[in-house]
């Protein structure tokens, strides 16, 4: 399973390992089960990677399984945004999807199974008398009026539930096992609720759905799962995932165990906290590149291999702790790096005039597709009287040291990526004062070569064509919360958006070949960051690109 050369096991590979070797598991099975009430976010990512991750390194399999017994919060589209993020991690799972509603006529005759059994009973208590008779962690609960009534009144209220004659609300199936268990998720746990919805699976079949609880082991059981893996909230469920399985006939015992969930700072992964950003119009929807969902993360031009290091990175624990967001963004600058093709692209763009250029002239300029990377060949960039180049790249200030300012300075020196060595001879400006235009010469013979001992150029900045280049829009995000704990204690999560979290610049210049630019496809526009077009925005006349991330941490420097 490993090398003397890789990292030690998890504390979850050494369980899966033991089982093997001793001959307890034959075929590892995991399952990853989410519900299809929302997107999935980074911490969905690490339970993805993980199950799905384990299957792999053991040679087993993981099935996909949405746990939909909840349909008034359920949708399609979840359904479906689901699958393509578990595909576009890079997994796949064997066989067709899988539902809990799959399995909706099982679980109905296991709950007659557990009434005859004298295991369950009809409640007729509201919710609020229920909340009482529950009792508290130091203090037990009592009985309710209805748990020791005979079988067969449990039977028949059962199926008049099933039938639909009696209101939502009005009843529920509760497990009998001790309102007394210092453990509250063994007091008496609901099993079957009244919900008079439609469901995205099964239609008006039912209208009495399981809850989490009687479904996940049953679900497990069916599908022979082994290793049920969940995050640590679940521990206390384990007991009632064991009472469950073993008062039930099923045809095989899985086991739970428990991990610590991923907690970035700086992020919310409540899916109703995330869904309030989307319903209130505080994001572009679930997908907006600022939020933490895996689809908000592709389009903002994450890539799959950047989640599954990242989660890789930072391990697998059985204790919970907060992960700084800042390694997510190591991650994704570290993969970028290496596959990212370059680009230059200007996005606040001042006009240069070569006056020693020849008017018309266009000379061809080349420079590799990525700087390490050989075979990826080498880009053809056009080089004109006009060029552009960064507002911020050029000062008159010509008191500015060259340790200080390593740009464009007038009267002084400085490299354009891939092509000459320049002077800036004269600014041009308007008539509010605003420089427009400057007017520089070039200094023959310094493509590629270095320029005479005498022109000592300030540094390298880049440029593109003025008559030969692509227009587009950036959009440049950064993080939605300037509170690393945007929603720990009594907060009020909104109260820490980042007003400054999206800037539109619209009127950038983009080389060139950036025309053939597509969706999920990454550049580096050199100096600038990692960029990405986005699909929802583009059209034929104008490319939208999404920075995805800074070539170094810059939020630093704002706390």
């Amino acid at each position: 399973m490993s090398d003397a050369n890789s990292k030690p096991l998890n504390f979850l590979e050494q369980i899966i390992k033991q089982d093997i070797d001793s001959g307890t598991t034959t075929k590892l099975i995991t399952r990853f089960p989410p519900e299809p009430n929302g997107y999935l976010h980074i911490g969905h990512a690490k339970s993805i990677c993980l199950n799905f991750g384990l299957a792999e390194k053991f040679g087993g399999e993981c099935n996909l399984r949405f746990d939909d017994t909840n349909p008034a919060k359920e949708e399609l589209e979840y359904v479906e945004s689901i699958k393509r993020d578990v595909a576009w991690l890079g997994f796949r799972w064997p066989g067709e999807v899988r539902y809990a509603s799959d399995y909706f006529d099982q679980f109905y005759e296991w709950a007659l199974h557990l009434i005859r059994e004298g295991n369950a009973y009809v409640c007729h208590l509201t919710a609020e008398q229920a909340k009482e008779y529950r009792g508290w962690a130091t203090q037990p609960g009592k009985p309710s009026p209805w748990r020791d009534r005979p079988v067969e009144e449990n039977l028949a209220d059962f199926e008049k539930m099933r039938a639909g004659e009696f209101d939502e609300g009005a009843c529920v199936l509760r497990a009998k096992i001790d309102m007394a268990s210092p453990n509250m998720n063994m007091r008496d746990p609901i099993l079957y609720r009244i919900r008079k919805v439609s469901h995205h699976q099964t239609g008006d079949k039912w209208c009495i759905y399981p809850s989490y609880d009687f479904a996940h082991g049953q679900e497990d059981a069916i599908e022979g799962v082994t290793h049920s893996i969940c995050t640590l909230e679940f521990a206390d469920h384990r007991p009632l995932y064991e009472w469950l399985l073993n008062n039930l006939p099923v045809p095989m015992v899985p086991r739970q165990y428990e991990f610590a969930r991923l907690e970035l700072n700086y992020t919310v992964t409540s899916k109703r906290k995330l869904k309030q950003l989307v319903d209130e119009k505080r994001v572009d929807g679930w997908d907006d590149p600022r939020m933490p969902t895996i689809s908000g993360m592709r389009r903002r031009g994450y890539t799959p291999a950047s989640l599954r290091n990242f989660c890789d990175l930072i391990g697998v624990t059985k204790s919970g702790s907060t992960i700084d967001v800042g390694q997510l963004e190591y991650c994704v600058r570290d993969d970028l790096n290496n596959v990212a093709p370059r680009a230059m692209c200007v996005i606040n763009p001042l006009k240069v005039t070569i006056r020693n250029m020849p008017a018309g002239e266009t000379q061809t300029m080349k420079q590799p597709v990525h700087p390490n990377r050989e075979e990826m060949g080498e880009r053809e960039l056009p080089f004109t009287r006009e060029i552009l180049i960064e507002q911020d790249d050029f000062t008159e200030d010509t008191s500015l040291s060259r340790k200080k300012f390593k740009r464009l300075v007038l009267g002084d020196y400085v490299r354009l990526r891939g092509a000459y060595v320049i002077k800036a001879e004269e600014s041009i400006k308007n008539e509010a004062g605003e420089i427009v235009e400057v007017i520089a010469t070039l200094v023959e013979g310094t493509v590629g070569e270095n320029p005479p001992e005498d022109i000592k150029p300030r540094g390298v900045i880049h440029w593109v064509s003025a008559t030969e280049n692509v227009d587009c829009e950036v959009r440049l995000y950064d993080r939605l919360f300037n509170d690393p704990a945007p929603d720990a204690g009594d907060k009020n999560f909104l109260d820490a958006l980042n007003p400054e979290s999206l800037t539109v610049v619209k009127g950038c210049k983009g080389e060139i070949g950036l025309q053939f630019a597509q969706p999920e496809h990454a550049y580096q526009f050199e100096r600038e960051g990692y960029f990405c077009i986005d699909a929802q925005y583009s059209n034929g006349s104008t490319l939208v690109f999404n920075r995805t991330i800074g070539l170094k941490d810059s939020w630093s420097d704002k706390v």
